[in-house]
C-alpha cells in the first residue's frame, strides 16, 4: 500500500474520531423529535404491515399518531391516507383487502374504511362516541366494536327557574357511583360500554348489549360469525366485586347471553380458535393478595371443558394469538424485565421466539409493545433496544433473528451519544435473593473519574424496569450521573412469589433491595460516595421517601407524586376502593395502626436530606394532598424543601412533552444544587 493511501485512511478514520467524539449529547428539545411505533399490524398473508407512527407536535405539546403502511415486496413505507388528524387500532379484513381505523373528527373518533387495491379512504360511522375493541366477523361483512351509551345524570331536586339572563351558579355535580373519576380522565359521565355491529360497507351500528354493566375488552367472533365472545362483570354486585369478570357470548341475530364461566377473579380477552374448537382467555382465581399472575385457559366449545395451559409459566401473560392451525398460540409476557413473545403448543409446551419487546414508554423503562402474527406465522411486533424506542420488526418461528423494517429516530439518535446501558445483578442482603437492576453511565464516561449516583425507583410498585429506551434516564446521565434503576422485590416478571413478597409489606425489604443495590454499585463502579442522590415516582415517590426517612446517606431527593398516608389515600385517590385486603388487611378504620406503619409520613420526623416534593396539581391517583403532607411536615420542621407543582398535569405527569422536561430539569436543578 502506498504512503499517500496509508495518510489518507488515517485522516478519514481521524475524522471519523472526531466526529464520534463531537456528537452531543441528548438535549431537553430532543424529546420533541423522538417517535416510536405503535400497534403492528401485519396482513393476513404476511405482505405488509399497517402501524402506528407516534411522535410528539411542539407546537401543541402532545403526542400524535398517524398510521403508516410497509410493503414488504417493495420495500417502502407510505403513508395510509392523506388524513392529518389521529389515527390509530387499524384492523385488517380477514381476506387482507380493507383495513378499518378509527380517526378523529370535529364531532368525535369514527371508524374509517381504507380499500388496499385503490388506496381510497371513506367514513363508514356516524357514532356518539368512541369506538374501541374494533373485531371484524370472518366473512369480513360486519365490524363489532365497543362503544360508551351515556346516561342522564342524577338529579336530587328540582330548582326554581330562573330568571332570564340570570348568571346563576352551575348545577351541582351529584354521585352515587362507586367508581366516578379516573386519573388523566377526570369526572366520569354516567352511562356504561355496550356492543355494537355495523356492516363492514357502512350503516347503522346495531345495539347488542343493554343493562347497566360494562360490556369492553376484547371481543372475539365465532367462526360462523352467529356470535360474538366477550368479557363483563354483569354479577348483581358489580361495583363492589370489582376485580370479578366473566366470559360471555351474544347472539349477533337477537342478543340473547350465555354465560361461559363463573369464578372467583377475573376471566377476559376470549380469543376463538381458527378451527372453532376452543376458547383461550386470560384469568386467575382471585386469592386475594398484592400480586397474582394472569394464566391462559383453554375452553372446549363442545364441552365447556376449561385447561390450564400455561400453568407451567410462573409470568403473567399479556396477550394470545392463535396460529393458523389451532394447534397452538403466540404469547407475550415478561420475563426479567424483558417483554417475551413466545409459542405455547397445547400441550403446554414453551418455545421462546422473540425478547426485547417494547420500547413504546419513552419516559421511564417500563415493560410495553404489542404483536400480530398473519396465516404464514410470521409476527410483526415492537422491537425495543436501550439506545432506541419502538421499531417494528419481523420475525417468525422458523427464523427468530429480528428483521428491523422501520429506522424512526436514526435522523436523529445517529447524532447524539447517549449513556451505555449495563444490566447488574447483585445478592438481597435480607434472604439472599438475586436482585436484578440497570445502569446508565454517563455518555463520555471516563473510567479514570468518580461520578454522582443517581437512584431512580420505578413506580406501581407491581411493574418492572428493563432494558429499554428512556428519555429520563438518558437525560440523566447525560447531565453526568450514574444512573441506577433496580427491580426490588415487588417487581413484576420474575414471578408470583417474588412480586407478591409486599403483601401487608409495603414498604418493606424492598427498601433493604434498593440500598443493597447502592452499597454493590460503591463496590464495583466509579461511584462517588459523597454524592448520592435518589428520586422516584408514584410507588417510586413513596420508596423516595421512605429511604430518606431511613436514612441520611443521599445529599438531595426529589419525591414524584408519593402516597405520603396510606390512611387519606385510601380514601381519596380514584381508585380509593380497591386497596384494603389486596394490599393491607381491611380497611383504614378496621386496621389503622397497620396503615399508619407503612405510611412514610410516619418516618419523616427523621427525614434531614434536602427534599424537592413534585406533582401533577390535577393527579387523581396520588392527589397533590398526599404530597403537600410531606412538604408541609418538612417546612414545619425546617428542612430545606420546595414544593413544585405541574398545572393541568395529572398522574402521568409526563404525558406532555414539556411536562417531560420539566420534570427532569427541576429534579437535576435540585441535584446539582446540592452536589458536593
Amino acid at each position: 500500500m502506498s504512503k499517500t493511501l496509508w495518510v489518507m485512511l488515517l485522516f478519514f478514520a481521524g475524522q471519523l474520531l472526531v466526529v464520534s467524539q463531537d456528537k452531543p449529547t441528548l438535549s431537553y428539545l430532543d424529546v420533541f423529535e423522538i417517535e416510536y411505533a405503535s400497534d403492528p399490524q401485519i396482513s393476513p398473508d404476511g405482505s405488509a404491515v399497517v402501524y402506528r407512527r407516534m411522535g410528539f407536535d411542539i407546537m401543541k405539546d402532545k403526542s400524535i399518531g398517524s398510521l403508516w403502511i410497509y410493503n414488504s415486496i417493495q420495500k417502502t413505507h407510505s403513508k395510509l391516507t392523506s388524513r392529518e388528524t389521529s389515527e390509530s387500532s387499524p384492523r385488517w379484513s380477514p381476506s387482507g383487502d380493507r383495513i378499518v381505523f378509527v380517526s378523529a373528527t370535529k364531532q368525535g373518533a369514527e371508524l374509517y374504511m381504507y380499500w388496499v387495491a385503490t388506496g381510497k379512504t371513506a367514513k363508514i360511522t356516524h357514532l356518539d362516541a368512541s369506538p374501541s375493541s374494533i373485531t371484524w366477523s370472518p366473512d369480513g361483512a360486519k365490524i363489532a366494536f365497543s362503544m360508551k351509551v351515556d346516561e342522564k345524570p342524577n338529579i336530587l331536586v328540582n330548582m326554581p327557574k330562573k330568571p332570564t339572563g340570570a348568571q346563576w351558579a352551575k348545577s351541582p355535580r351529584i354521585t352515587t357511583r362507586l367508581k366516578h373519576e379516573v386519573d388523566g380522565v377526570g369526572y366520569v359521565s354516567p352511562g356504561f360500554y355496550q356492543l355494537f355491529v355495523i356492516p363492514s360497507d357502512g350503516g347503522s351500528a346495531k345495539q347488542l348489549t343493554y343493562g347497566n354493566f360494562n360490556h369492553r375488552g376484547k371481543l372475539s367472533w365465532s367462526i360462523d360469525g352467529k356470535e360474538i365472545y366477550f368479557s363483563s362483570n354483569r354479577n348483581k354486585d358489580w361495583e363492589y366485586d370489582f376485580m370479578n369478570s366473566e366470559l360471555y357470548k351474544v347472539q349477533v341475530s337477537n342478543g340473547n347471553i350465555t354465560e361461559l364461566t363463573n369464578r372467583k377473579g377475573p376471566d377476559y380477552a376470549p380469543t376463538v380458535s381458527p378451527n372453532g374448537k376452543y376458547i383461550a382467555y386470560l384469568g386467575f382465581t382471585d386469592k386475594i393478595q398484592a400480586y397474582q399472575i394472569r394464566q391462559l385457559y383453554l375452553m372446549s366449545t363442545e364441552n365447556s371443558k376449561i385447561i390450564n395451559l400455561s400453568k407451567k409459566i410462573d409470568r403473567s401473560i399479556k396477550s394470545v394469538v392463535w396460529s393458523t392451525d389451532s394447534k397452538g398460540v403466540y404469547i407475550s409476557y415478561d420475563d426479567l424485565g424483558t417483554t417475551k413473545i413466545s409459542f405455547l403448543n397445547l400441550k403446554g409446551t414453551v418455545t421462546e421466539v422473540i425478547n426485547n419487546v417494547g420500547g413504546t414508554s419513552l419516559g421511564r423503562p417500563y415493560s410495553g409493545g404489542s404483536f400480530s402474527v398473519s396465516k404464514n406465522g410470521s409476527i410483526a411486533f415492537t422491537y425495543s433496544r436501550p439506545d432506541r424506542p419502538a421499531d417494528v420488526a419481523l420475525a417468525s418461528l422458523k427464523n427468530n433473528i429480528p428483521d428491523v423494517i422501520t429506522t424512526l429516530n436514526e435522523d436523529i439518535l445517529a447524532y447524539r451519544k447517549l449513556g451505555k446501558v449495563e444490566e447488574i445483578n447483585y445478592k438481597s442482603t435480607i434472604d439472599g435473593r438475586k436482585i436484578q437492576g440497570w445502569v446508565v453511565k454517563p455518555p463520555n464516561f471516563d473510567a479514570s473519574k468518580k461520578y454522582p449516583l443517581l437512584v431512580e425507583n420505578h413506580g406501581g410498585p407491581i411493574l418492572n424496569y428493563g432494558p429499554r429506551f428512556s428519555l429520563e434516564m438518558q437525560l440523566y446521565a447525560a447531565a453526568g450521573y450514574i444512573v441506577f434503576y433496580p427491580n426490588p422485590r415487588g417487581s413484576t416478571s420474575y414471578g408470583e412469589e417474588f412480586g407478591n413478597l409486599l403483601f401487608n409489606n409495603y414498604p418493606g425489604e424492598d427498601y433493604n433491595d434498593v440500598m443493597d443495590g447502592v452499597d454493590y454499585l460503591i463496590k464495583t463502579e466509579n461511584v462517588d460516595e459523597n454524592n448520592l442522590f435518589v428520586t422516584g415516582g408514584s410507588a417510586g415517590g413513596i420508596m423516595t421517601a421512605w429511604i430518606i426517612g431511613k436514612n441520611q446517606r443521599f445529599s438531595a431527593a426529589v419525591v414524584a407524586k408519593p402516597v405520603m398516608n396510606w390512611i387519606s389515600k385510601t380514601l381519596v385517590a380514584d381508585n380509593y376502593y380497591n386497596y384494603a385486603n389486596y394490599r393491607y388487611p381491611g380497611q383504614p378504620w378496621e386496621n389503622f395502626n397497620n396503615y399508619w406503619k407503612f405510611s412514610p409520613l410516619s418516618l419523616v420526623g427523621n427525614v434531614t436530606t434536602p427534599t424537592m416534593v413534585m406533582v401533577g396539581m390535577d393527579d387523581l391517583r396520588t392527589p397533590p394532598s398526599e404530597a403537600k403532607q410531606l412538604y408541609h411536615a418538612l417546612k414545619i420542621r425546617k428542612i430545606e424543601t420546595v414544593l413544585v407543582e405541574i398545572p393541568g398535569a395529572s398522574h402521568g405527569i409526563a404525558k406532555k412533552p414539556s411536562n417531560l422536561i420539566t420534570k427532569v430539569a427541576h429534579t437535576l436543578a435540585w441535584f446539582e444544587k446540592f452536589k458536593k
